[in-house]
């Protein structure tokens, strides 16, 4: 169905695992103790001295950049295909993809730029970015309007001469509370009047220019998410030079297109890399605690779990490689049933397997002792982030129903032949 891993992607793969093992499992403690201190000093929002410690050993190590595919600026760039075992491994521990400059939103918005910036921008923005040297934001979600359908979104962006003039209120800003955070990708109405899905427009906006307000970190089930962090912002009459579009007028949902498909899939890759984790701390808890006389693990019930979790875990593994393979050799486009579909299940899955794991750690499961509540709480996020799990199998519904629509003046088969893909 799709190819191999290449070799040097298989040789990647063995120095990533050997740098988890050596750099970033055992600093797990002490990443969430630095992050700890710096809140009780009254600053969560500042970057972590264990990460940056461990950002030049992973570019030492040729672990750096590797999500952008064909890309003169990062020739380190991997395919989707080769890519996705990686990004499972990193994805095992939530902050872990920053330290090899692979995090989002950096990873979408480097694409953004990649794929749909000026020179004199991708020279401003996306070198730096590249480097590892500032961050970024994505601002599209609205608190005001449904945002899950975008052409409800509301923010202006309007002309001024040479300028853009932008309005509006953001949120789940993600990587606005970062004080590294130097540029925001901003998706508003340039033309109310066009139609449906040609009002809006993505622009590029300096972090620092004038009207710009972080109001506020939301958190997640409790978790603020810091360093990182999901802000709402307000943005009032900033004003950015008219270049700053990304193609032109109208293009907004093609561009969001182009960015959210990597964006979903690397999303799904890390989900799938969280559940591995969760069922290894389940079997491990479940040989280790006695109950009523016997391991936990003697009773049929976790036989039960254990063999769902692996057979989940497998089967949307298959899924995003087959939709990572699928946006290599076909575009995003055609993979775009793929991708929803991997967009529901992998959340899913995850949060399935990690409340399986937090069931049979008891009420260690929920507390700091591990870090299996953090991983429900994002991934439970993930049903929602990038679009709801309702819009994915609404997209789903749609497209396989158009495959199936009667030419028209055809007759009528009583059984429908089997075709491919079917």
């Amino acid at each position: 169905m799709f190819a191999p891993p290449s070799p040097r992607a298989v040789e990647l793969r063995e120095r990533l695992i050997d740098f988890m093992n050596v750099n970033v499992y055992p600093q797990e403690h002490a990443y969430h103790e630095e992050v700890e201190a710096n809140r009780r000093a009254g600053n969560a929002w500042q970057p972590t001295k264990v990460i940056e410690a461990l950002k030049p050993k992973a570019r030492e190590a040729g672990l750096w950049n590797l999500f952008l595919p064909q890309s003169e600026r990062a020739p380190e760039g991997l395919s989707n295909l080769d890519y996705a075992p990686l990004c499972e491994i990193m994805g095992r521990i939530h902050w872990a993809p920053e330290i090899f400059n692979c995090s989002a939103p950096d990873t979408g918005n480097m694409e953004t730029l990649e794929r749909y910036a000026s020179e004199p921008i991708k020279r401003k923005w996306l070198d730096p970015l590249l480097r590892g040297e500032i961050r970024s934001a994505f601002a599209m979600t609205e608190p005001a309007v449904a945002s899950s359908d975008a052409t409800n979104i509301q923010a202006r962006i309007q002309r001024d001469g040479d300028h853009y003039i932008i309005n509006g209120r953001k949120w789940w800003t993600s990587g606005a509370g970062d004080p590294r955070c130097a540029v925001y990708i901003f998706m508003g109405k340039t033309n109310p009047d066009a139609g449906r899905h040609e009002q809006q427009s993505m622009i590029v906006v300096p972090a620092d220019a004038p009207g710009i307000t972080v109001l506020r970190p939301l958190s997640v089930f409790g978790y603020d998410d810091a360093p990182h962090g999901h802000m709402e912002v307000l943005f009032e009459n900033v004003k950015v030079p008219a270049d700053n579009i990304l193609l032109g007028e109208g293009r907004g949902f093609e561009i969001a297109q182009g960015r959210l498909g990597p964006g979903r899939i690397h999303h799904c890759m890390r989900s799938i890399g969280v559940a591995e984790r969760a069922l290894e701390y389940m079997c491990r808890r479940l040989n280790e605690r006695i109950a009523f006389g016997r391991p936990i693990s003697s009773q049929s019930v976790w036989h039960e779990r254990i063999a769902e979790s692996r057979c989940m875990i497998d089967q949307a593994r298959l899924l995003t490689l087959k939709a990572a393979h699928m946006m290599d050799t076909v575009g995003n486009k055609h993979a775009r049933t793929e991708i929803a579909m991997i967009k529901v299940i992998a959340p899913n899955v995850a949060c399935k397997v990690v409340d399986w794991a937090i069931q049979a750690h008891g009420g260690g499961g929920v507390c700091q002792d591990f870090p299996l509540a953090s991983m429900y709480a994002h991934q439970r996020t993930l049903r929602l982030a990038d679009g709801p799990d309702e819009v994915h199998r609404n997209a789903i519904a749609k497209l396989e129903l158009a495959r199936h629509i009667s030419i028209p003046g055809g007759a009528d088969a009583v059984q429908m032949p089997i075709t491919r893909g079917s």
